[in-house]
């Protein structure tokens, strides 16, 4: 049977992978109150249709850093790929290339650096780096991303320590003493966009990652002033089903979504996004 939605897909990860990499891609820190936060969040929120207005052409292209992406759908860091597919961070970077949008390489990718650049060259790719008390380490290592093409630095500011991953700790698995997916320790992210978005007052751009699983989320991500979105897990999921087909499949599916969230609140492109499209739900 096809995989129709970003569910299916995680549903397919948890059939196959051992039990242990499932835990390590899924688990968060202490009751993962955060993560299922994130994902519950999004409920709360409504979109409001908007009709009679032509929406024969929808175009979900935008630019980031002055970079244009086909669509505000991208990748987050996550680490060790190769857990889920055999040539792991390789086919992540060649989905990403083949979609046009950005892949933001982990500090601990499985794969080196210079396979990522060489299997992808033509590829948007920004550097996520977890700050090394040693300095010199972190020059060293900004100095190989930007002489490897990496367009951007994502520095982790939020995990001054590590977060208690019971499932990991239960499974035995240490890959890495302080590895962490993306901030799973923070508030409800959706939450928190709309502060984040009034306190930097349009002065740099805003991303959002945590809790994406459908085009809607991306619609009100965007409304509530994201400039983009990051999947983090549903890119492994995509990975542990078919490889960068697999990351293909769940890229196409988000993105098919949000064409179709745009067109039937009456947005022909992304700039038309707006507050505007929101109503909190009031259960």
């Amino acid at each position: 049977m096809p995989l129709v939605c970003l569910t299916d897909f995680e549903a397919h990860a948890r059939e196959h992978l051992s039990k242990s990499t499932w835990d390590f891609i899924e688990g968060g820190a202490d009751d993962c109150l955060t993560r299922d936060d994130n994902i519950a969040a999004f409920k709360k929120i409504r979109l409001r249709p908007r009709y009679l207005k032509d929406v024969s052409k929808v175009d979900t292209r935008t630019t980031i850093q002055g970079e244009e992406i086909s669509t505000p759908i991208c990748i987050a860091p996550t680490g060790f790929h190769c857990l889920a597919w055999p040539d792991g961070e390789m086919s992540t970077a060649r989905a990403a290339q083949a979609a046009g949008i950005c892949y933001i390489t982990s500090t601990y990718a499985s794969c080196s650096l210079e396979n990522i650049v060489a299997t992808a060259p033509g590829g948007l790719r920004w550097f996520q780096l977890y700050v090394h008390p040693n300095r010199q380490l972190n020059k060293q290592l900004i100095q190989k991303v930007e002489s490897l093409g990496f367009k951007a630095l994502v520095i982790t500011v939020d995990a001054p320590k590590v977060g208690n991953r019971r499932h990991n700790i239960t499974n035995q698995v240490d890959l890495m003493k302080n590895l962490l997916l993306k901030d799973l320790g923070s508030p409800e992210k959706i939450d928190a966009l709309t502060e984040v978005v009034a306190a930097v007052k349009g002065k740099i751009e805003v991303y959002l990652d945590g809790g994406i699983r459908t085009g809607n989320d991306v619609l009100k991500a965007l409304a509530l002033g994201a400039k983009c979105v990051f999947l983090g897990r549903p890119i492994l999921w995509g990975l542990a089903y078919k490889g960068e087909h697999g990351v293909e499949e769940v890229l196409n599916i988000l993105k098919n979504e949000f064409h179709t969230s745009m067109t039937l609140t009456g947005c022909r492109s992304v700039a038309e996004i707006s507050r505007d499209l929101i109503q909190f739900s009031k259960l």
